[in-house]
Order: structure tokens, then sequence, then C-alpha cells
């Protein structure tokens, strides 16, 4: 089971490219070497590796990461445009619990500020993802108590080569990816597109308009390398038109048809651009010491423009009000329909420094991050009223308070790892960090901006230590054990006398390497004061749509499993993957001042969360597989399981996609895809206006093309 020192370097989580052994300088910005570097971590993890995203034709964030253990995922539109993930100790809640990256660089709107993730990586461009769980996601921040994702987009390829995916289906989706790259002396380059659409499986009654997507995405990189220096430049736009809402369904109209859209959505809009810059700077000081330097700046702009309010006509309806059911289906008027402008702006830069030193038995990573980041909220409201069906404009009314913001956070963080290989059979990983938050708000009571704001700031300093270990006992088998301090910023609107989330987070367990892969791993994060932030997205258990609640003190504990194998009969390769997350989260501790008492169910959180990867692979170049995905029912707000409301609750749901593929040559492979096989729907969602839909199912085929 013994690697070399190079694995227990990646180990460590060293940031991308340091891995100090390695021919080349010029590598992206990962956490791991491969899939036998995870499987060797001081710590759990996980790779969605190329070869999956490519079987399995995946465009969804969602779909790919239900096949990882540790992992809670709400479905929102059906297309994973703005997700909501959680790990282990951390709630979904649009992703803002998660430190998401892309390349090693922060990538959520404001990570800091404003880290919900409305602006989400086209997934369509990825060549793998990366997860890290346990004390050695301390390398990477600001949010450590769950996990880290790490999209690694498209390498520059070694030599002169390009790539071509296209994929039609049903529903007018139309999917495309396209690069090119090559190298010349010192010099590389990759030129990249997406480009992504479909019309959408909601009907809107009423209306001609459709409830798809346009989405197009471009990315330039520049690198030059020597012997011991390294320079790659990234450039990234890309910019989305999606026809969604936050309006869903009663239950009754659910239960009569899953994919029907109310009226009153129907000139719903998020329209969004993103723009950012990465520049990377390596040096190797020596064979083994290197210096990594990167710098970036990322800006995002965004207006949804959609109905507010329309979940108090759903809770009317489900609760057997006409009225409420007649302005849902257009047949009664209603005068005063809010629809605002959520127009934002969001900025983050930042500088981070990375010095990595071999040193015998032990592998260094000591790095510094300066941090700024910023979102400005102006959102008039478009005033609305329903009149024999239609939508009449009528008004728009300038914003004011809480629509009208700024708010900025400027941080400064430093860590420490040391991955020290103590003997033959243990692997020691020591990790420090520190985190100094300070953030900031100004609200304006007029449009104009010209009265003095109010004002509000927090300032946040917290050390974080964490320390886990690998022990072979055999050849084959392996123990983990970890423990590391969990934290959580406060968002812009925080103040000094609100505390950020903290926690406290274990992990033990044992692995198995053979003829089969097994893993089985104990998790529990100890919450002394557990928050939610609060969003239109996502409300927090109170109802609030900005701010966070603190919910108090809480314990997520639970399983993680994973099983994989290749087994081989009479010339076919069949893969196997299976992997299994059981989960308990709740509130630990009566809060009569929250309404919060002990054993309270936390929100989206599923108890039982399954996946089964399977495949038969021939010699002769036909391949087919089948990924089976099952999510437990789960919570909507705090306290579900003890209020007895139908209404705050989810259903499960079990998914089946297959894939079919065939090469043509070397080059060329055609290929068949289903999604949900057996066209199963449930109720995935109820925040926050009603009763969401998974997506039905849906066939397309595509070919890839290598030249």
């Amino acid at each position: 089971m013994k690697k070399c020192v190079l694995a227990l370097a990646v180990a460590a989580a060293l940031p991308a490219g340091q891995v100090l052994a390695q021919d080349s300088l010029l590598e992206e910005i990962t956490i791991f070497a491969d899939r036998e570097a995870v499987r060797e971590l001081p710590g759990t993890a996980a790779l969605v590796d190329n070869e999956q995203i490519r079987i399995e034709a995946a465009t969804d964030i969602n779909q790919l990461l239900k096949t990882v253990p540790g992992i809670y995922i709400r479905e929102e539109d059906g297309y994973g445009l703005r997700p909501n993930i959680g790990i282990r100790g951390a709630t979904s809640e649009r992703a803002s619990k998660v430190t998401l990256m892309e390349d090693g660089v922060p990538i959520a709107p404001a990570p800091y500020t404003a880290p919900a993730a409305y602006y989400f990586p086209t997934m369509a461009r990825m060549h793998a993802v990366e997860v890290l769980k346990g004390a050695p996601l301390l390398r990477y921040g600001p949010q450590t108590t769950g996990g880290v994702i790490n999209l690694v987009s498209t390498p520059i390829p070694e030599q002169s080569a390009g790539y071509l995916n296209l994929r039609g289906g049903e529903d007018g989706e139309m999917d495309l990816l396209a690069n090119y790259g090559a190298r010349s002396g010192n010099f590389g380059f990759l030129v990249e597109t997406a480009q992504r659409r479909s019309d959408g499986y909601k009907e809107i009654d009423r209306s001609r308009r459709d409830s798809g997507y346009d989405i197009s995405d471009y990315v330039v990189k520049l690198a030059w390398e020597t012997d011991t220096q390294a320079l790659l430049f990234k450039a990234q736009y890309s910019e989305e038109v999606s026809d969604e809402t936050y309006l869903g369904l009663t239950d009754a109209d659910f239960a009569r048809d899953e994919n029907r859209r109310y009226g009153l959505s129907s000139i719903d809009e998020m329209d969004n651009d993103h723009t950012g810059y990465n520049l990377t700077y390596r040096l190797a000081l020596n064979e083994s010491t290197q210096f990594t330097a990167t710098a970036y700046h990322n800006e995002f702009a965004r207006n949804w423009f959609k109905l507010g309010g329309g979940g108090a006509f759903i809770a009317a309806a489900n609760a057997g009000d006409a009225e409420a059911q007649g302005i849902l289906d257009g047949t009664v008027d209603v005068a005063g329909l809010g629809y605002k402008n959520n127009n934002r702006e969001y900025e983050s830069t930042g500088l981070e420094l990375n010095l990595d030193i071999e040193m015998g038995s032990h592998q260094l990573a000591l790095g510094t991050r300066y941090h700024e980041d910023e979102m400005d909220r102006y959102q008039p409201v478009d005033v609305y009223d329903q009149v024999n069906g239609e939508l009449v404009y009528v008004e728009t009314v300038a914003p004011t308070g809480s629509d009208n913001r700024f708010e900025d956070s400027e941080a400064l963080a430093f860590w420490a790892l040391d991955t020290w290989q103590v003997n033959e059979v243990m692997t020691l990983n020591l990790a420090l960090r520190y985190e100094d938050v300070e953030s900031n708000r100004r609200q304006w009571a007029d449009s104009e901006r010209l009265v003095d704001p109010s004002r509000r700031s927090s300032d946040s300093r917290e050390w974080l230590p964490g320390i886990s270990m690998t022990y072979d006992v055999t050849p084959s088998w392996q123990l983990l054990a970890g423990v590391h301090r969990g934290f959580s910023p406060l968002e812009g609107g925080g103040q000094d006398n609100e505390d950020p989330e903290t926690s406290t987070n274990w992990e033990a367990g044992v692995r198995y390497q053979g003829d089969w892969y097994a893993e089985a791993v104990g998790f529990y994060s100890d919450f002394e004061n557990k928050a939610e932030n609060c969003s239109n997205a996502n409300p927090c258990s109170n109802g609030a749509t900005s701010g966070s609640l603190v919910t108090g003190e809480a314990v997520i504990q639970g399983l993680e499993f994973q099983l994989g194998t290749v087994m081989e009969r009479g010339g076919l390769a069949m893969p196997l993957d299976l992997s299994y997350t059981w989960t308990d989260a709740s509130i630990s501790e009566d809060s009569q001042a929250l309404g919060f008492a002990d054993g309270d169910e936390l929100a989206d959180i599923p108890e039982h969360v399954f996946s089964l990867r399977a495949g038969i692979e021939t010699g002769y170049g036909w391949n087919n597989y089948a990924v089976v995905k099952y999510v437990d029912e789960m919570c909507m707000s705090v306290g579900c399981n003890n209020d007895g409301d139908r209404f705050d609750r989810s259903e499960d749901l079990w998914v089946v996609d297959v894939i079919s593929r065939y090469a043509l040559n070397e080059a060329t492979t055609v290929y068949a895809r289903v999604e949900n096989l057996f066209d199963e729907q449930a109720i995935v969602s109820r925040v926050p206006d009603g009763a969401r839909p998974n997506k039905p199912r849906t066939a397309s085929v595509g070919v890839e093309w290598f030249f």
C-alpha cells in the first residue's frame, strides 16, 4: 500500500501542480495526481476523472456529485445551473458552505461577502472534479467545515491536439464542446468554447415562452515554460440567459402534471455574465523547493427578474384557499404583483503565494492569500397586475433598504501543512490555518444613495488546527483518522455581536486495496453555533431571505462507504463502483429563544444517499453503462420531523441513467444517453416557493472526435 513521497506530497493537499518531482512545471491547478493518490490520503477525497465525465456525457454537476459519498444534493432546475451542494457538516444552501474553486482559485461570486453559487462554472467544459474532506482541506478556504470542490479545466495538451463533442436531444437540448491547443518550444496555448441550449422541459400556462436556457462559455490559456520557471495565463468569459423561476407548484397540481409552470412566472428570466483572469507563476528554486504565485480577478453580474412572494399563494392553495388557486391558474385577477430585478454585481480579487519544500521525510506546504471581494445590490421592483390571465405592467418601484446596499470583505489567510512519513507504515499530516476577515455593509434608505447609509460590520479571527494520519496494517489494509476545526465566515451583513459558524470535525475509517477497493469512514461534526445563510433561493428556517440565522448547537454524524472493482469475464470488462452515505443531522440542545429543540432535524440533509455505476466494456468498441442514484427525503427547514407538516419535506427519488458508446475508430465515438430511464419524478425541493420536480426522461445522441 505504500506509495512514494510524491504521493504523500499530494496527500498533503498541496496546491495545483506543486509536485516537486515532476518533469514539467506547467501543470493545471489540481489537488490530486490521480485516483491512486486519492486512495492514500490522510483524509478522505474523491476524483471524478475525465473518463467518467466523458462516459456519462456529464453537463450537470449535481448528477456527477451524486456518485461521491458524503455529498448532499438538493436539485432545483433539473440542469444544475445553480446547484445546492452540501458536504458532511456543510449544508447545501446554494453551496455557500462549501469552498468552490476552479483550478485552485476561489470561484464563488464573492467567496467571503456573498458565497452563494448564483454563478457556477459550466460543467460541460471541465476536465475533472476533485472533492477533498477531512483535515487536509485546511490548505483551502474560507469554508473549512465539510469539504472542498475543485473544478479542473481542460489542460493545455502536450502536442497539437483538438477535441469536439456535439450532443443533441429532446426538448431542444444541444451541447457543444470544442477546443484546440498546442505547444511549440517554450510556449503553449489552448482555446475552448462550450455552447449549451435547451427549450426546457416545463410548459408555461398561457405563454409561448419556453423554460430553457442559452449558455456561451469561452476560455483562452497561454503558457510559457523553461526548466525552472513557468507562467500560465487563463482568461474566461461566459454569459447565460435562462427562463428560470423560483415559483413551484401546489402538491395537487404537481400530482397532475409535475412539469407545469404557472403563468405568473412567464416573464421570469435570469441574465448573467462572468469574466475571470488568472495568472500563475512557478519557480523551482532547487530540486526540493518550489515557489508559486497566483493572482486572480473575477467579475460576475446578474439580474434574475422574477416574481417575489409567490410562495404565499402556494401555501394558501395547499391549505385549500380557492382564491389563491385561482390566482395561480390565472382565473382570478390580482393587483400589485412584485417582480424584482434581482440585480447584483460581484467582484473578487486576490493574490496567493505558496512555498513547497521537501525535507527528507517531511513535505511542507506554506502559504498565504490576500483576498478582497464585494457585492453591489440595486434591485428595483416592477409591479404587474394579473388581468384575465395576462400580466399587465403598472409601475417600477425604486430600490431602498435591503434592495439597495453594498457589501464587501477583506481577508488575510495563512496556512502551514506538514506531511510527515513517520516510518514505513505511518503517515502524519499536521495542518494549521489562520483566517482574518473584515466585512462591511452599507444600506441606503433612498434610491439615489444620497443620504448617509446605515452601516454594520464584523471582524472574525480564527485559528484552525487539524491533524490526520494513515497507518498501514498490512499491504492491503489501511487505517485513517483525523480531526480539524471548521469555520464558515459571516457574510457581508454580519455584525460584531454575531459569531461565525465553528465546529470540531472528526473522521475515522478503514481502507482495503486489492482486486477490490473498499473504504468505510465515519464522520462526526460538533457545532457550537450552527448557522444558516438566508437568501431568496434558500430562506432560513425562520423565513428570512437575507442575513443569517444561528440555529444553535448541532451534531452531524454519519458513515460513508464506497466499493469499486473491475471484473473480467469472457473478454468483457465490467467496472463497478458503489457509494453510500448515512447521515444523522439534528439540533443537539434546546433553544427556547430560537424555538428549536433537541432532536430537530437540520434542513437539506437526507438520511440515505446511494449510487451505483456499472458497465460492460467489450473488446470491439461497444461499451454500455448504467448509473443508479437514490436520494432520501429531507427537511426543507429545521425541525420538520417534529412539526408534522408534509409541505416542509421533499420526497425520495430513484433515478437510472443509461449510456451506450460505440467507437467508430480510435479518434471518433458515437454515443446515446437516456437520463431518468424510468421517468421517475418526485418533489425534490419545496424552497423557496413550492414543489419542484427533477428532470424527466430525456434521450440524446452525440459524437466525440479527437483530432
